[in-house]
């Protein structure tokens, strides 16, 4: 299968930098997936965000979410979507074009115009994948920070549709990134008392 076959793709415009938040092909991926894609029905939906790696499955921080994800729900009852400079993308298409293709770090960014914009874009952007999967989902978790994590809690809070938005407690940090990386052990950790309560208390 591909999204957008070899002969549709826009070629004049490089998927690189800010302007992949717009890109024609960018765009026209997403709304295969808003208007075309069947997704699943699972108990759960983890939500991690987009990484420089790609495909995002074979990223290493993806495998150390997985890891802890998968430590406590099953994988056949779980679904992971990625979500953030790529918009809004099921992990089982992280291998197609042009999720596959881009390059941009936001949180490298130092434009407050571009963080902005690009929270505004993906809110909507999250809003209409919370609203197309209302019945498909029973548990919704998101792992994010920075402006990833301010466009899904906008999303939640404008569809009425709860997400469990991970870590709660943030520490700030004198690294390049305010809050650090999720991949920290304080952040893994709360993530996994998470989970395992989640369990524990049966799905609620």
């Amino acid at each position: 299968m591909m999204i957008i076959p070899e002969d549709e793709r826009c070629r004049e415009i490089p998927l690189e930098g800010p302007g992949i938040l717009t890109h024609p092909d960018m765009m026209k991926a997403l709304e295969w997936i808003f208007e075309c894609y069947q997704p699943p029905v699972k108990k759960y939906a983890v939500f991690l965000p987009c990484s420089v790696r790609k495909p995002y499955h074979e990223s290493p921080s993806h495998k150390l979410f997985d890891s802890v994800v998968f430590k406590y729900l099953p994988r056949e009852d779980t679904h992971i979507v990625v979500f953030g400079t790529c918009g809004i993308v099921p992990r089982e298409l992280d291998e197609e074009y042009p999720f596959s293709h881009y390059k941009f770090v936001l949180g490298k960014c130092t434009i407050p115009e571009i963080k902005e914009t690009f929270v505004e874009i993906e809110t909507e952007r999250i809003s209409r994948y919370l609203l197309k999967t209302r019945n498909n989902y029973r548990v919704r978790i998101a792992y994010c920070l920075g402006e990833f994590r301010e466009a899904m809690k906008r999303a939640s809070e404008q569809t009425n549709i709860h997400v469990h938005i991970l870590p709660k407690r943030l520490i700030k940090s004198r690294k390049k990134f305010p809050y650090g990386s999720l991949s920290q052990p304080h952040y893994l950790n709360e993530l996994s008392r998470f989970l395992s309560e989640l369990v524990r208390r049966g799905d609620r």
